[in-house]
């Protein structure tokens, strides 16, 4: 089989097994408008965190199932309902700190983009360098936390895509993908795909019997 076929192959098995965005898993129906945007937010800041992102998956449904959908809604919220929020998702090493971040988080994109993150985007010219600096500046949001939501938000922001992080790429390696942005990209139909691959290589990198099982399958399929 020439390499682009098992290359092809590989991605095939990634998203056929893996291939759900943390988006999708935490119950966002991710759309380019301000609720869905900032759902996805909150979700980077929690999966940003040395937890696992099980868990910080079911933090954030735990947020959003108490109402927490919006930054006014976060902001309104105690800061004790937050840290309840997450604890029900167990995610109870950050809780306190965390609970503090998002309160932070919602002020700081109420006062300055009006609770809307189209409006930082436009802020940033649609530039992606521009834009990933700007989410770096929000309370809880590192350079972690910014390539999380970059790589999620592609679906809906076309002009962020291909958008392929360090992490990701070195994942690819890891399975035998190509670890340069443009050549791994042409391996999938759409933006949507991308985010579904991105996702799936991170969880796969997370778990070394995973990576056996995906390189497996492919020596399988020559």
């Amino acid at each position: 089989m020439a390499r682009t076929d098992t290359d092809k192959a590989l991605v095939g098995i990634l998203l056929d097994r893996y291939g759900r965005t943390y988006a999708e898993e935490a119950g966002i129906r991710l759309a380019d408008k301000p609720g869905p945007l900032y759902q996805l937010l909150v979700l980077a800041t929690l999966l940003s965190a040395r937890i696992s992102a099980e868990i910080a998956v079911a933090a954030a449904r735990e947020l959003f199932a108490a109402g927490f959908r919006t930054p006014r809604s976060m902001r309104e919220a105690s800061w004790q309902d937050r840290v309840d929020a997450l604890g029900r998702g167990h995610y109870r090493r950050y809780d306190e700190r965390t609970s503090t971040m998002l309160g932070d988080a919602a002020d700081m994109l109420i006062d300055r983009w009006s609770g809307d993150l189209r409006r930082l985007r436009e802020e940033a010219g649609r530039e992606t360098r521009r834009t990933k600096a700007l989410l770096t500046e929000i309370p809880g949001i590192g350079p972690t936390g910014a390539d999380i939501f970059l790589r999620e938000v592609q679906v809906v922001w076309p002009q962020v895509a291909p958008y392929l992080d360090g992490r990701v790429l070195d994942a690819a390696q890891t399975v035998g993908l190509p670890r340069q942005g443009g050549p791994l990209a042409a391996l999938v139909g759409s933006d949507d795909d991308l985010a579904r691959l991105s996702a799936a290589l991170i969880r796969v990198s997370r778990h070394k019997g995973s990576t056996d099982e995906v390189k497996s399958a492919a020596r399988s399929s020559r």
